[in-house]
């Protein structure tokens, strides 16, 4: 191995002040230096850091890196498997087990059926902001909502419930949940969705999990796969509403561009994904020796993939730290890639289309309502990067 290989002793905590949307410099740093570092865990066991995109792609197709929960060796204790039904920390067949049968529920043409409810519910939290006033805190008036209300829907979470049922994922989805409070917010969870199974099993209504009561998945793995979907499908949607109005905002050029051409809202999406990659981060481990860039990664040595610094990989994207909506250089990470590639992919795109269209036409003028500097970011320990509260305002 080359005794010049970069090492990253840990990873960053928080970003570089004045740089909300830049992935942390050490990171940066480790990818100036080649797209593989070695890394020591938190626990102390050795692994590496994947920071170059071609890597990350290649490592994400490979089956011969491990999703196991179980398999990750990043501490001196024993990890339990995943429980049923969650399937993102699984490997065939069991990943397949509990994707194939969601698949079908989530194509883009289904997704775009669902346009004109979602442009309802786009209509009535822009309606409610307006009718408010100025300021207003774009994540709970409009970034939270939006995709919480859907994928609530989708599965079939009574109205009377959402916003408990919000609550209890983003205390463990925020980063800044203390143990006690992040296990207690985890079983609220399990236990409401325990009984929402039961419920959909005794009177089937339309909706996803009801249509997978119709199958041989369990009940607790039901639950799992319900987990999944609703974290999934309101965190990081969430998330890429409020940072992408944020980095808009903050860079009015680009803004502008949106405003003036509509035609540009599908290529503004990917480049906002690429840029801000809310999904920051993932792990693998080898369950044989792998030869990854140069490098043999050793079995069972658990290794991190860096997504947003792989949208950024100047070897990749032109001007990587740019945010550009002619951009023509796509094929973003975003979603990742490979088997578990984002299955609510089209669903997230379409939230995006039609959210960020529908707020920068009604407010013209919206703007901060804080200096820039004085937005609350998400920590790095968050699994999803983000902002905690987005003030904005705008003339009446």
């Amino acid at each position: 191995m080359s005794e010049s290989l970069h090492t990253v002793t840990t990873l960053p905590t928080e970003r570089q002040p004045g740089c909300p949307f830049d992935p942390p410099t050490e990171l940066i740093d480790a990818r100036r230096h080649g797209p593989i570092s070695r890394y020591t865990h938190p626990g102390g066991k050795p692994g590496w850091l994947i920071t170059g995109y071609d890597l990350v792609r290649s490592v994400l197709a490979d089956s011969r890196f491990s999703s196991r929960k179980e398999l990750l060796n990043v501490v001196d204790f024993e990890i339990p498997p995943a429980p049923p039904g969650e399937f993102l920390l699984m490997d065939e067949p069991q990943h397949g087990r509990y994707r194939k049968p969601l698949v079908g529920k989530f194509t883009a043409r289904r997704m775009r059926v669902l346009t004109e409810r979602i442009e309802q519910i786009t209509t009535d939290c822009l309606d409610a902001m307006e009718e408010t006033g100025p300021p207003a805190d774009l994540v709970t008036a409009f970034a939270k909502p939006i995709p919480t209300i859907i994928i609530c829907e989708l599965l079939g979470v009574p109205y009377q419930d959402r916003d408990s049922f919000q609550e209890q994922i983003d205390k463990f989805m925020n980063g800044e949940t203390s143990d006690e409070d992040l296990i207690a917010a985890y079983t609220a969870t399990q236990n409401y969705l325990a009984q929402l199974v039961a419920a959909k099993r005794a009177n089937p209504t339309d909706d996803v999990l009801s249509e997978l009561t119709d199958s041989d998945l369990t009940d607790e793995e039901l639950q799992g796969i319900s987990l999944i979907l609703l974290a999934a499908g309101f965190d990081t949607t969430a998330n890429m509403l409020s940072l992408g109005t944020f980095a808009l905002l903050q860079n009015p050029a680009q803004l502008a561009a949106l405003r003036a051409d509509p035609a540009l809202t599908d290529q503004a999406v990917e480049e906002l994904l690429r840029y801000l990659s809310v999904a920051k981060s993932f792990m693998r481990t080898a369950l044989v020796d792998v030869e990854v860039g140069g490098q043999t990664i050793e079995a069972g040595t658990t290794v991190v993939l860096s997504y947003n610094t792989a949208n950024r990989d100047p070897e990749r994207f032109i001007d990587p730290h740019v945010l550009d909506l002619h951009r023509q250089d796509g094929g973003h990470l975003a979603f990742g890639h490979g088997i578990h590639l984002c299955l609510g992919q089209q669903l997230a795109r379409v939230e995006m289309r039609v959210a960020f269209s529908a707020l920068i036409n009604r407010f013209p003028t919206l703007r901060l309502a804080v200096p820039a500097e004085e937005v609350g970011l998400r920590p790095e320990t968050a699994d999803i990067y983000g902002v905690k509260s987005l003030p904005v305002t705008w003339d009446v």
